[in-house]
């Protein structure tokens, strides 16, 4: 079990946004928090406290006026620690490379293989082949209709039918490096986690397992590290001390000593 840092970028700046609220149209979002700071300060700053595996996430897409800034932004905190963060947002098999040359350490897909509200083996075959099982990452990141969670797409927006099960977990534990699920619901609420998705992420053991959403506590941490067996690494965004919330990141690292 490891905590994750993050850095989302929104509009060229580092931000903490309500994940639910994220319009293309406007490039709008819900915003907790604006960053005067660079993305690559935190980068670097993730960097010297030895906290690896994190993410950048581009929360613009590539149509977008600002897309060109998040990009570079990006790139800036890539370069600050190199091979220490993997980097998602608008990526597929045409420039898949060209993050990981940048410093990626893996890049993380969702909408390149959901396409059209649904799985595209075909898409997932090509970005494997372009880079490698072992330097993707697949984000399942959900939202709940009714009783169930179905993984979203183009920045949690469009929803697929694809349910978030225990089942599609195996399945998909099978394709990739890593797992990666936003609990779009809870994101940037710092309101608590889903308990849910952790549970069912902790059946995971074949590869790591990371949950981003809600984290607001030390006790919300206890909470992961109990339903998820140790096993399910997490990120904390909103309720950060760097990003205007109440947690400090020592405090967090020591709690899983």
């Amino acid at each position: 079990m490891q905590f994750r840092p993050c850095i989302d970028i929104h509009n060229g700046k580092v931000k903490q946004i309500v994940g639910a609220s994220l319009k293309d149209m406007g490039d709008s979002a819900t915003e907790n928090f604006v960053a005067s700071r660079p993305a690559s300060y935190y980068a670097s700053l993730y960097k010297e406290k030895a906290l690896s595996g994190g993410h950048v996430i581009l929360l613009n897409s590539k149509d977008s006026e600002y897309y060109k800034a998040t990009k570079e932004a990006a790139f800036d905190a890539l370069g600050a620690y190199s091979g220490g963060m993997q980097v998602g947002g608008g990526i597929d098999d045409s420039n898949a490379a060209e993050f990981l040359d940048a410093g990626a350490s893996h890049v993380i897909v969702t909408s390149f293989v959901f396409k059209d509200g649904r799985l595209n083996e075909d898409n997932l075959r090509r970005i494997q082949r372009e880079i490698g099982k072992e330097r993707l990452v697949i984000d399942l990141s959900c939202r709940r209709k009714g009783d169930d969670y179905y993984v979203v797409t183009d920045r949690w927006q469009k929803f697929t039918d694809m349910t978030v099960t225990s089942e599609l977990l195996s399945q998909f534990s099978n394709e990739c490096a890593e797992i990666l699920i936003h609990a779009v619901d809870v994101e940037g609420h710092a309101a608590g986690i889903d308990e849910r998705i952790v549970s069912m992420m902790s059946e995971v053991d074949t590869l790591p397992v990371t949950y981003a959403g809600g984290v607001r506590s030390l006790e919300d941490v206890s909470k992961i590290k109990a339903l998820g067996k140790n096993r399910v690494n997490f990120t904390v965004g909103s309720a950060l001390k760097l990003f205007g919330g109440s947690l400090d990141i020592d405090d967090i690292v020591q709690e899983l000593v």
